[in-house]
């Protein structure tokens, strides 16, 4: 078996490189993955994609990573929140480029990526302005768009307990996209709270198999942004 383990959040993301399209779990607060967000902001890789369910808050995490000009595209559901200034500024300038996806669609759209499925239909966003440019048949009397399964060069994600093989279980809703991402990614990147033995965790409670995990790093008191956010925080 092999020991996936970290030393550190700088090592856990050194060989990220300019132009990667990078997965980052979390639905708002519960997930993000900060601390290997603010290591990729030190590390300095640009021009990356990001694939996420927002674009952030405040001026921490992904909003920090977003204003040091490191993210050319976002591809995400939820690109303004009632935190979120950084984003939308840059959008506004033409700074930074959207492909806006519904939630489902961007689930479903990582679920396929990572069970090696190319494309898929779906009647979500028929009739809109979303359709435009995507094939549309009609299926039942009812149209739906193809949409295509994503993949990444790597994935962000932030769990609550490890063994060292990379097994992964995590806290209630902190599991959103995270299990789906780490099928998705050429390479997944966690930071848990604890690490424990081998056979420390009930099988019946692994959420994430190690199989789709290749580093694991133990931040043992992860922040909070939300905290963050409301004492007006930034990073760096």
């Amino acid at each position: 078996m092999i020991d996936k383990t970290v030393t550190s959040l700088r090592a856990a993301v050194a060989d990220i490189p300019d132009g990667a399209t990078v997965m980052i779990g979390g639905f708002g607060e519960a997930g993000s993955p900060i601390e290997l967000i603010h290591a990729l902001i030190d590390h300095g890789a640009r021009h990356l994609t990001v694939i996420s369910n927002n674009t952030g808050s405040g001026e921490v995490g992904l909003a920090a990573l977003i204003r040091q000009r490191q993210v050319a595209r976002v591809i995400c559901s939820y690109p303004r929140t009632a935190h979120s200034t950084v984003f939308p500024a840059l959008y506004r300038a033409g700074e930074i480029a959207l492909e806006l996806v519904p939630q489902g669609t961007l689930a479903e759209r990582i679920r396929a990526g990572g069970a090696g499925i190319p494309a898929f239909y779906t009647p979500t966003a028929a009739g809109t302005p979303l359709e435009a440019g995507k094939e549309v048949r009609a299926f039942g009397g009812r149209d739906h768009l193809l949409e295509y399964g994503l993949r990444a060069d790597v994935a962000l994600i932030k769990a609550r307990l490890a063994d060292r093989y990379g097994n992964l279980t995590y806290r209630k809703t902190a599991r959103n996209f995270g299990p789906v991402m780490c099928t998705a990614a050429a390479c997944t990147i966690v930071q848990v709270e604890r690490l424990v033995d081998p056979g420390g965790l009930d099988p019946e409670a692994v959420v994430t198999p190690g199989i789709f995990v290749h580093r694991v790093v133990v931040v043992p008191s992860p922040l909070q942004e939300s905290r963050l956010v409301r004492e007006g925080r930034r990073y760096p």
